[in-house]
């Protein structure tokens, strides 16, 4: 379990609500009329090391392998400092979490000057999640951001994934190579690690956690990845259990297909919406 000054909780009331480690801004709950809408792994590890088995990393700034630093960046694992304090604004609640360069991340980043700011409002049957992402030196950079939200389920095999018919994807299952999706419904019966290329803008998850279905709905964040370790992966991981692929299903709305440059002084800002339908 993570250390309470670890958390910041964001409640509308005991049934909405959710939290957020300051362990990689990581949202690690997310309650939604009482029913829990996110997967954090029993083996998760909160030791404000390692990555958060679950919930919402950011990746940021490379997606994937990465020969610069650690994999998926280094947003996930560094510790965040938090901007803005809940506040409440109308019907919602939100607060403000900052990552800005530092000396380990100049040696790691090739001295780039960076801020991210990431605001995380909930509402009623909704999470919004905002990034900021702006460059503060003087030379052009380029990076790569994903949410990897990892949705809990009841049962994997019952759920489905709309909205990424005709897209060209990438399958890192099948040697990285490009295919075209077929169906209306993708599905995940066995290892799927896919990376969908400019999506449309809205997906729909069917049959979550509490027979909830998660509208997605992503503003600048062009691509979707679909990814269930199944069984083989599962047993290779030590902050995952043997079984728990059967209880979890990530679609992470990403910038991810390519990189995104951002020049001295400007920024990118890309949105994700998550109303439970």
């Amino acid at each position: 379990m993570a250390a309470a000054e670890d958390v910041v909780e964001l409640t509308l009331d005991q049934e909405n609500k959710c939290q957020i480690n300051l362990h990689g801004a990581t949202v690690t709950s997310w309650l939604c009329d009482g029913t829990e809408m996110l997967f954090v792994s029993q083996h998760a590890v909160f030791n404000n090391v390692k990555a958060i088995r679950g919930g919402i990393p950011i990746v940021f700034p490379h997606f994937g392998p990465w020969e610069l630093g650690p994999q998926h960046g280094f947003a996930r694992i560094s510790r965040w400092s938090l901007e803005k304090s809940p506040t409440k604004d109308g019907d919602t609640i939100y607060a403000t979490f900052l990552l800005q360069d530092n000396e380990n991340t100049r040696k790691m980043w090739q001295d780039n000057r960076f801020k991210v700011f990431y605001t995380v409002i909930i509402g009623h049957r909704q999470l919004k999640l905002k990034l900021d992402i702006r460059n503060e030196g003087d030379d052009s950079f380029e990076f790569t951001t994903l949410l990897h939200t990892y949705f809990k389920t009841l049962d994997v095999n019952n759920v489905t994934v709309s909205g990424l018919k005709s897209l060209k994807y990438i399958d890192k299952v099948r040697q990285s190579k490009k295919f075209v999706e077929e169906n209306d419904l993708v599905t995940a019966k066995e290892f799927v690690d896919r990376l969908y290329i400019g999506s449309v803008d809205r997906n729909e998850v069917t049959n979550l956690n509490g027979n909830k279905n998660v509208l997605i709905t992503r503003t600048n964040l062009p691509d979707v990845v679909v990814w269930n370790p199944w069984q083989e992966k599962a047993k290779v991981m030590s902050d995952f259990g043997d079984e728990e692929y059967k209880e979890m299903i990530c679609v992470e709305a990403g910038y991810v297909a390519k990189p995104r440059s951002v020049s001295p002084g400007a920024r990118f800002e890309a949105l994700a919406v998550l109303d439970v339908i």
